[in-house]
């Protein structure tokens, strides 16, 4: 399985300025812990037809219907614990209580991170109220609220819940030597041990040709007669009440499609989404691969498995896109090229595709983020994730342009690159070729990264178990590190010359070794994937570097630690041989050699580093982590009712719109 989704590399971003409808400038939304929400603009969609406007209306209105699901995929008590702060909030009579405004700060978070477990971390946070005010706020709630969210007969155990450190304390455990199951807190698994869940999926594993995704829809239980049974996501199932309005929204889709071939993509989903049937999911990818022609497409169903122990079950996540068609041109001629660049990879031959297909990649305007897309979101995404459906039919590559922009707009300014570069020379390169190299890397990652190379016969998609997330994203990250570097990449027009790459390699060091840092806590492991990633590639170059002429080493420079890269060739060729290693891995499914890459390398965080880059880190004042309100469309109408316009609206507020969506947008009920 392929895991694409990309967060931004450069933390430390302040304010983002975008432009509403009446030429006025609106600046960041909220700021709370260490999270900060921003607004996206939506450029160009006053240039779409109103067919193409009305499709992206009815597809936002599908990407939003999904949102319980992933709260409830995340932890089976975070629908109940959102929807008790909710209602504490809109009636607690004082708003200025010192403890309401603490409580309003946690459920804040509980937004963003789509729960209780922090959106990157995975660790549980607590709140900085007390239990005995919360006791005493939960008589605000109705007697029905008592029951529906569960406070009449769960009182102590939601208590716990909220409270306990040692409860539920990871969403998602990947920690070596314990049983991955028992210790996380999602919901994909319900009584099960790690050992009984994979012999579960080895007895049904589909080993033919075109192979069913065992587990991508459904929740494992196992009943109180010892009985295991597969809880399929569809309507009339499992989170049927969600996906039945999100099939309404996609009948709507259906008939303003823009082209046949994508209208074959909705019914499918719709199909899918009524009968559950893994069969007809695989149409819809290969459909959806195939919708080269439309200007407007989507994500909307679950997709990425970062949010499962074992990387099988699917998070619910969708967006809403329309091409940026300026911007789609480099992106084009990267796929044009994507048979040289894989003849050309430093990897070993056996591990190469002999013949690339199916390479289309486009640049796009995000419309509408959901789910596991939302308020945090990728910057790149690469589908599908099935092995033979890229292999046969090939995969779709994005890179989100005005999500991208939203970030470097607000990168600018803030003391962040001053602060963790060596020199005034890499501060000043980053100024001049930050953004594009930024978005050369992910297109160089998404659009030839995921899609490069070949699984041997016989090797199974899921043999890297808990630690193929993290190679598989290294291996995407290298092999756009080792390209954007190449000659060809200038000869083809994509850069402007042969020194732009050594912003990108920079940044990418120091972002792996030391500024990423930032975002865990004292004493932490690295848990997530992407981070992961960084961490391992960093290191692993620093302890392969020359010891007589090291072509990238610390310095100490007026009592600070920075990276310096002393030869920028010489570290594209560790580059490489990392990434030729890496395939193998993933070609061969060598699992032991890649417990000891992702242990060795991407885990473990050298505390004195730590420390200092928290303290450099914390006098700049800024938010480690971003995310973002979505835009609200609304349809203008005739006296009959037919659509003549889409408006799009972009001063909603943070709570606001969270208000909103779990009004409009919360079909499911507390507990699934």
């Amino acid at each position: 399985m392929k895991k694409t989704n990309i967060m931004i590399c450069l933390v430390g971003m302040c304010l983002l300025g975008c432009q509403n409808q009446n030429n006025k400038i609106q600046y960041n939304v909220d700021r709370f812990y260490d999270l900060e929400v921003l607004r996206y603009d939506v450029p160009d969609f006053d240039q779409l037809t109103l067919q193409q406007k009305t499709l992206v209306y009815y597809l936002t209105e599908a990407a939003l219907q999904g949102r319980d699901i992933l709260y409830d995929q995340n932890c089976k008590y975070n629908l109940a614990i959102r929807r008790t702060l909710e209602s504490i909030y809109t009636a607690y009579p004082d708003k200025q209580d010192e403890q309401f405004l603490l409580m309003e700060k946690y459920l804040k978070r509980v937004w963003f991170s789509n729960g209780i477990h922090h959106h990157y971390s995975e660790d549980k946070f607590l709140p900085e109220f007390t239990q005995e005010w919360f006791g005493k706020a939960l008589l605000s709630l109705s007697s029905e609220e008592w029951v529906e969210y569960g406070w009449q007969d769960n009182y102590d155990t939601l208590m716990a819940v909220v409270f306990d450190p040692d409860v539920l304390a990871k969403k998602v455990n990947q920690a070596d030597g314990v049983d991955l199951l028992l210790t996380s807190a999602n919901n994909y698994y319900e009584g099960l041990t790690q050992k009984e869940a994979e012999q579960w999926y080895a007895a049904h594993k589909d080993n033919s040709p075109e192979p069913l995704w065992i587990g991508l829809n459904s929740k494992l239980v196992k009943t109180a007669e010892g009985k295991i049974e597969e809880r399929v996501f569809h309507v009339g199932g499992l989170y049927g009440e969600a996906l039945e309005k999100v099939v309404y929204w996609l009948e709507k889709a259906k008939e303003v499609a823009e082209t046949d071939e994508q209208r074959l993509v909705i019914e499918k989903l719709i199909d899918f989404n009524k009968t559950g049937d893994l069969k007809t999911f695989n149409e819809y990818a290969i459909a959806w691969v195939r919708d080269l022609n439309s200007r407007v497409d989507f994500v909307n169903g679950f997709t990425e498995v970062y949010g499962d122990p074992l990387g099988i079950t699917g998070a619910w996540e969708s967006m809403v896109n329309f091409k940026n068609i300026e911007a789609t041109k480099r992106t084009t001629i990267l796929a044009e090229n994507a048979q040289w660049f894989e003849d050309n990879s430093p990897t070993a031959n056996e591990y190469k595709k002999e013949t690339v297909k199916g390479v289309s990649a486009k640049v796009i305007n995000a419309a509408i983020l959901g789910g596991d897309c939302y308020p945090s979101t990728p910057i790149g995404i690469n589908l599908p994730n099935a092995n033979w459906i890229r292999k046969e039919y090939g995969s779709k590559s994005v890179t989100i342009e005005n999500i991208t922009a939203a970030y470097d707009k607000a990168a600018q300014g803030n003391g962040f690159n001053e602060e963790f570069m060596f020199s005034d020379e890499e501060v000043k390169a980053a100024k001049r070729y930050g953004a594009l190299t930024d978005n050369c890397h992910t297109d160089l990652h998404e659009c030839l990264g995921h899609g490069s190379g070949k699984l041997l016969p016989g090797v199974s998609k899921d043999a890297l178990r808990e630690h193929a997330s993290t190679i598989e994203e290294s291996r995407a990250d290298l092999f756009g590190l080792y390209y954007i570097a190449d000659p060809k990449m200038v000869e083809l027009g994509i850069l402007p010359d042969k020194e732009a790459y050594k912003t990108a390699y920079y940044k990418q060091m120091m972002n792996g070794a030391m500024t990423q840092l930032v975002r865990i806590e004292p004493g932490k492991d690295i848990e997530e994937a992407h981070m992961r990633n960084r961490q391992l590639i960093a290191n692993w170059v620093l302890e392969h570097t020359d010891d007589a002429n090291p072509e990238v080493e610390w310095v100490r420079k007026e009592g600070k630690l920075y990276l310096k890269v002393n030869d920028y060739e010489g570290l594209r060729r560790l580059y490489g041989e990392l990434l030729a290693i890496i395939q193998q891995v993933t070609s061969t499914g060598d699992y032991a050699k890649a417990k000891e890459l992702v242990e060795t390398y991407a885990v473990k965080v050298d505390p004195k580093i730590h420390q200092e880059v928290l303290e450099r880190y914390k006098k700049l004042n800024l938010a480690p982590y971003k995310g973002f309100v979505n835009p609200v469309y609304t349809p203008v109408t005739d006296d009959s009712g037919n659509i003549t316009d889409i408006k799009v609206d972009y001063s909603e507020g943070y709570a606001e719109q969270h208000l909103r969506y779990s009004r409009d947008y919360s079909p499911l009920p507390t507990y699934n």
